[in-house]
């Protein structure tokens, strides 16, 4: 790493009270943790800072991803998984405390919703939301449009138009939502994820953190960095996944990092 590079990221590690990070080519790619990142991580946890996995996968719950960077030994019981559904369901519960919300999403969304005291509906919904739903059917695409037409408030937990997954990546919620325009005329009111500012707002509250001692690190700009940027985060832009540095050097202003590092990896230099 280079001496400017070192310096301005202990700067910004001297600042930090919280990393929120993403996940895949961030700290694993596929079933395969990123160099030294089990050290990595019980560095930051040792300096004293938290760790926080943010995800903007809304058909899995915070368990499901436990278990997975449990099994990667990248999972510490101080740690917190952090989904865009999660995100939702506290919104909801905020926003619209007494409503019966209808949710496109999987059943075990469902229940976390439910747990989280948002009431799930069928019928009679006050309000629509519209998650990675793994098992979309027709009937439910007829049912959320016919919610949507009716000027129901219409809520999604993120904006991503496909989903990371080997070979041929699945359409996500941005598909959905591109669909449901043609077909309702609407598009959300809300977007709950990255890179929008709710799930941002939901963090700093839950963790009793200010912005500015947050930091957000990811390979995606459009996503990751902007996020952090929108929340007024600092922001880590990891060269590890999707993101090479030819790529870092033309980015939008939206979607520029506080700093550029090969991979998440540098922290252990400087903590």
């Amino acid at each position: 790493m280079e001496e400017r590079t070192r310096a301005a990221l202990a700067a910004l590690v001297a600042q930090t009270r919280v990393f929120l990070l993403d996940m895949d080519g961030t700290v694993y790619i596929g079933d395969h943790p990123i160099g030294a990142m089990r050290e990595t991580l019980a560095a930051v946890r040792a300096s004293g800072r938290r760790v926080v996995y943010c995800t903007n996968n809304s058909s899995k719950t915070a368990e499901q991803y436990v278990q997975k960077l449990s099994r990667l030994g990248l999972y510490d019981g101080r740690d917190l998984v952090y989904t865009s559904g999660m995100a939702t369901a506290e919104y909801l519960r905020e926003t619209y405390p007494d409503a019966r919300v209808y949710l496109v999403g999987t059943d075990a969304l469902k229940a976390d919703f439910a747990a989280a005291g948002v009431r799930v509906a069928d019928e009679d919904a006050d309000v629509c939301v519209l998650a990675y739903d793994t098992t979309l059917s027709f009937e439910k695409l007829c049912r959320i449009n016919e919610y949507i037409v009716r000027g129901k408030p219409y809520i999604a937990t993120h904006p991503d138009a496909v989903c990371p997954a080997p070979g041929v990546y699945p359409p996500d919620v941005g598909s959905f939502i591109a669909l449901l325009k043609v077909s309702s005329g609407r598009e959300p009111d809300v977007i709950c994820g990255k890179p929008y500012t709710v799930m941002g707002e939901r963090l700093c509250a839950r963790l009793n953190v200010p912005a500015g001692q947050i930091a957000m690190a990811g390979d995606r700009p459009h996503t990751d960095i902007r996020f952090g940027n929108n929340n007024g985060f600092s922001t880590l832009l990891v060269l590890s996944g999707e993101t090479d540095a030819e790529k870092a050097k033309t980015l939008p202003a939206s979607d520029r990092p506080t700093l550029v590092i090969d991979s998440l990896n540098d922290l252990a230099e400087v903590l």
